[in-house]
């Protein structure tokens, strides 16, 4: 009996050992977890920092128009500046009194004002209203966290932390997915812009070659109603029973161009 209860006590002791390496098991799987995300997350970025490299490059190719065009927009402003100064010194130093003249203002009417304040008070009553409703929301919010927290501490015991610390390592698990997320939805808004950008492009040059072709058709037709015309005028100007004819009567004409 006294080597029976050795044994239950040596098993006891066994199957706490066993709950604390399965409780590190999990712990160390939770963490292999973490870092695989992290290393997701930094191949995310650095995706998104690759291509913002291509478009700085892309960029930086178009340094020597660039600086052309800063070198014209800084001569202009001397040009502007020295004008300026020369404006200034003529109004210290004003030479046509005469052709002077008052400037007429006028301030806004008292219903325009009138109008504008009521505006005002309404966009400040609907503020007040929405400043009201999140209150409430932030109240009931701060009730639930009391009560959690009160449940909380009502359950003692190793199993609620390992719980609560599992919760904790989901939840950090959850807001690096929205991170990661987040990033993605970045990238794509600017593969979207690109998009939109060669749709745009290519729009415009479909629309110039669709006006080009337009024109093309229009000259053509212009050239065989031209051709058609001629051929027309042509034959009236053969003789017509032995008789040579100068000019085509306006008459004969209007038929073939209808």
């Amino acid at each position: 009996g006294t080597q029976l209860v050795r044994r239950n006590d040596e098993l006891a002791l066994l199957y706490e050992k066993l709950k604390i390496q399965q409780s590190t098991l999990n712990k160390g799987e939770l963490q292999y977890k973490g870092r695989l995300e992290d290393l997701r997350l930094l191949k995310l970025e650095l995706k998104k920092l690759r291509h913002e490299k291509g478009t700085l490059q892309d960029k930086v190719a178009n340094t020597d128009d660039l600086k052309r065009e800063v070198f014209q927009v800084q001569r202009e402003l001397l040009r502007e500046r020295t004008r300026c100064r020369a404006l200034e010194e003529e109004l210290e130093n004003p030479m046509n009194v005469h052709r002077w003249r008052k400037l007429e203002g006028s301030d806004p009417s008292t219903y325009e004002l009138i109008q504008k304040i009521q505006l005002l008070q309404k966009r400040l009553i609907q503020k007040t209203e929405e400043v009201v409703q999140k209150e409430l929301l932030i109240q009931e919010k701060e009730k639930l966290y009391a009560e959690l927290k009160r449940i909380l501490a009502r359950q003692p015991g190793p199993e609620v932390a390992e719980q609560l610390s599992i919760y904790q390592e989901t939840l950090k698990a959850k807001t690096k997915q929205l991170k990661s997320l987040a990033s993605e939805v970045n990238m794509y808004e600017n593969q979207i812009d690109d998009y939109k950008y060669e749709t745009d492009k290519l729009n415009r040059q479909l629309a110039e070659v669709r006006q080009k072709y337009f024109l093309q058709k229009k000259r053509e037709a212009m050239a065989r109603e031209r051709d058609r015309l001629s051929q027309t005028q042509q034959q009236l100007t053969t003789t017509v029973n032995g008789i040579t004819l100068q000019q085509p009567a306006p008459d004969l004409i209007q038929p073939n161009r209808s």
